[in-house]
């Protein structure tokens, strides 16, 4: 089996479930030791560990809070030192909170931007510190990023719209070194948060190129060609993989 990823050492911040879990796999498969955060579902993150490891792969699962600074610093720190290196960072964590304007409360919108923007800058902060020249920085947005067709989902549409802005700039400050930082941007994807046998799915799917949901390892795809060899070129992109969502 072909293995780009031979030798090089990835963290996923939010990895036990979802499309994170696609992630973890995938590059485990193309041959990384993969360390992936969760927050409270230990059962499900040690239980895929252990998996990838009976499959001959190399993962291993730590817990961090995605919107607890110091926490996921000490998590990628630890990384990099008990490996010796980092390559590969990917930020799959997320909230999907939603609310119109008049019900919306200041606490969800605080914890989206936590978690889904303020983490992300802190992984790549954290991240970057460890990386070698040609590393890979990867964030899980959303199609959301640009198009939001349903009311109340105005807080989560703007924190993966500001990955866009954030990526164009830490692919200015960091392609000096080579690291190339770059979006994934799903559109409905199968998982507990979205899933596809819902009316709300079949709503969806009316406003989508290719009427289905996608499936976790599709985003994964995209993820880990990303963090491969042949993307060496690409970085401070949103790159979709949404069935047309966008379209």
């Amino acid at each position: 089996m072909h293995q780009p990823l031979t030798g090089k050492v990835a963290f996923v911040n939010g990895g036990s479930r979802g499309i994170g879990a696609a992630v973890v796999r995938r590059l485990a498969r193309g041959g990384a030791t993969v360390v992936f955060s969760y927050q409270s579902s230990g059962a499900a993150a040690n239980a895929l560990a252990r998996d990838i490891r009976d499959a001959g792969g190399a993962a291993f699962a730590v817990q961090a809070d995605a919107s607890d600074a110091r926490a996921l610093t000490l998590a990628i720190d630890d990384v990099a030192e008990r490996f010796g290196r980092l390559d590969i960072l990917v930020n799959s964590a997320g909230v999907f909170l939603t609310g119109t304007l008049d019900d919306f409360s200041i606490a969800d919108f605080d914890k989206t931007v936590a978690v889904n923007v303020r983490a992300v800058f802190v992984a790549a902060k954290a991240a970057a510190a460890h990386m070698r020249d040609g590393g890979r920085i990867i964030n899980i947005s959303s199609a959301n990023a640009d198009r939001m067709p349903f009311a109340g989902g105005a807080a989560y549409a703007m924190s993966k719209s500001a990955l866009t802005g954030l990526v164009r700039g830490l692919a200015r400050d960091l392609g000096g070194r080579g690291i190339t930082v770059n979006n994934v941007l799903p559109g409905p994807t199968d998982t507990d948060m979205n899933p596809a046998g819902t009316d709300f799915a079949a709503s969806l799917h009316g406003l989508m190129a290719l009427p289905r949901h996608g499936t976790p390892d599709e985003i994964a795809a995209l993820a880990a060609w990303v963090a491969g060899p042949e993307a060496s070129f690409v970085t401070g992109a949103d790159l979709s993989v949404d069935g047309g969502f966008a379209a």
